[in-house]
């Protein structure tokens, strides 16, 4: 984007009294996040943090309860008139197009793009570390790059809220760590409301301001991370963190 372009800035986003049902199984969110930081959600398996993204995004609607964001009622409105982007683990790129138009996509649908798109497109590609890479198809990207081709759609996007879903899950510790260390640069220079579910309590501990603990489909904790992480957090969070510990344990000791 070039810089003469306004940015948009982060903003509140509440979950108010919301209920929703999977199945058989109810899941009930009354949570806010703050504006322009960065939340880890965090929780066990089945525990609803992609539910909870989900209705954020608009992909799934409240049973009852309301969606606010920047104050104002979105509970009705389609995932595309919401101001939220989105990054998924799989990074949902078209493999038919080239770096530069899977990025083009966050600027136009159909791909109508004029001279100042071409160049927020080629911006948001330095800035993630693809420039002379425009050209490519996402399977000559490595899973690293092909997440920092996601990411720079979302920068073309501009919009104040990010949500992104264990988008670095399938990374190597280095790789992950540079795709975090990233999205906090991005974030400090763009100031969005970002919303990162995570399994890594590492993940949160190393980019995350805020903590919202999901447990039994519902809301158990929230904080900051610095509280979460000090010894001193909710019961059911330490619990959780050491079995996340042990599972990381077990998987190295396969080699």
């Amino acid at each position: 984007m070039p810089a003469n372009e306004s940015r948009a800035k982060g903003v509140t986003v509440r979950l108010e009294d919301v209920s929703f049902d999977y199945g058989e199984a109810p899941f009930r969110f009354d949570v806010g996040f703050a504006a322009a930081k960065i939340t880890a959600i965090m929780g066990p398996s089945g525990s609803g943090k992609s539910t909870l993204l989900n209705l954020v995004a608009g992909f799934e609607a409240p049973r009852s309860g309301r969606v606010l964001i920047d104050g104002s009622d979105v509970s009705a409105a389609p995932p595309s008139a919401r101001p939220v982007s989105m990054v998924f683990q799989e990074n949902n790129l078209f493999a038919h197009l080239s770096v530069e138009r899977n990025v083009g996509l966050g600027r136009s649908p159909s791909l109508s793009l004029g001279d100042a798109d071409h160049a927020a497109i080629a911006e948001a590609l330095a800035r993630v570390g693809l420039a002379g890479k425009e050209r490519r198809l996402p399977r000559e990207l490595s899973g690293g790059e092909r997440q920092r081709v996601a990411l720079a759609r979302v920068l073309v996007r501009d919009r104040p809220v990010l949500l992104l879903d264990e988008p670095f899950a399938s990374l190597g510790p280095a790789l992950r760590d540079d795709m975090l260390d990233l999205l906090a640069n991005v974030h400090t220079e763009r100031q969005m409301t970002v919303l990162f579910v995570t399994h890594q309590p590492e993940d949160a501990r190393r980019i995350g301001q805020d903590v919202v603990f999901l447990d039994n489909h519902t809301v158990a904790a929230t904080g900051t991370a610095a509280d979460f992480f000090d010894g001193s957090g909710p019961d059911a969070f330490r619990r959780y963190v050491g079995m996340e510990a042990a599972k990381g344990s077990r998987l190295d000791d396969r080699g």
